[in-house]
Order: C-alpha cells, then structure tokens, then sequence
C-alpha cells in the first residue's frame, strides 16, 4: 500500500471528468487499498480517485469513528434522494476550509463493490452527504465551487497563504 498525493484547490485536474470502470482486476483493488490508506492517514471520511489523480469512478468512505466501516463505490449513482442536509462540509483537496452546501439528507446509491459486484446502499446524514460529496468529485466539481465567488475568492487567497506558510 502508498499512502497517495492529493491534489488541491484550484488544481485543474480536479475539474477533469472520471471514466467508468470496466475492469475489475487486481490493479482496482490496488488503487482502493491506496485510496483507503491515503483517506485515513490525512485524516478524512472520504475520498474519491480524481483527488488522487486517478480518473476514474472509484470512492472510499468511513464517517465511522473507529474507522472500521470502509464503503467503497465503483461507478455510483444516486437512484433516490430526499429532504435537505445542513451538515457542514470540509474536503481534504481544500484543507481547512468549512461550509454548507446544499445536498440530499438521504440518498439511495446504486454501485459496484471492488469485484464488480452490484449492490445498493440507503444512506443519511453525514454518509449521504459524503457520499454526494465524493461523486461531485467524479463529476469534477469541488464543494466550494458551490459557494459565492466571493467566498471562492477568499478560499483560493486563504489556500495561496498556507502554501505561502508551508514553503
């Protein structure tokens, strides 16, 4: 296993658009041991392959508090959603930075496991907003793409300033 980068806000490559996976082989598997390690050693509760700069339709998430509840979703699709979710939201590619963003307070996803086995999972909370969280990624978008521009504006000075700090 390696722990993998992840990219960051506003990298460009974040905005790419992740393919379908058609093979389920040992390379997939690889990739979600990497992707897993990577999520909770930063630490997160989910991570998708295009924050790694792998594109293709692959999420890791555990909101569990002992990190014992792994979901990982290959080619997932919201089939349901439902009520309104306030639940703050922050995002590894966009360190330290929180804010609300509209999503579904439950969701019913459609995807396949690791082996290519189709199955369907019902989430709430904190999971379904994960979960939607994730996918925008798939979809190239990053959640503070859903707030102002001038909140956007303020999170790519703040980002430039810690990058400033950190060299």
């Amino acid at each position: 296993m390696a722990i993998l980068n992840i990219l960051r806000y506003p990298d460009a490559r974040l905005n790419k658009l992740a393919a379908p996976v058609t093979v389920f082989d040992a390379s997939l598997k690889q990739l979600v041991q990497d992707m897993t390690e990577t999520m909770y050693a930063a630490p997160g509760v989910g991570l998708a392959a295009t924050q790694v700069d792998v594109h293709k339709q692959v999420i890791v998430v555990d909101v569990s508090d002992r990190r014992d509840s792994l979901i990982t979703l290959v080619n997932p699709q919201i089939v349901d959603a439902h009520g309104d979710s306030d639940i703050e939201e922050g995002c590894l590619s966009v360190p330290g930075i929180y804010d609300t963003v509209p999503r579904a307070e439950r969701v019913k996803v459609r995807a396949y496991d690791v082996n290519g086995k189709l199955f369907t999972l019902e989430a709430q909370g904190l999971l379904a907003v994960c979960i939607q969280h994730e996918m925008d990624h798939l979809q190239g978008k990053v959640f503070v793409e859903y707030l102002s521009q001038l909140k956007q504006t303020r999170v790519r000075a703040r980002l430039a300033k810690q990058l400033r700090k950190s060299a």
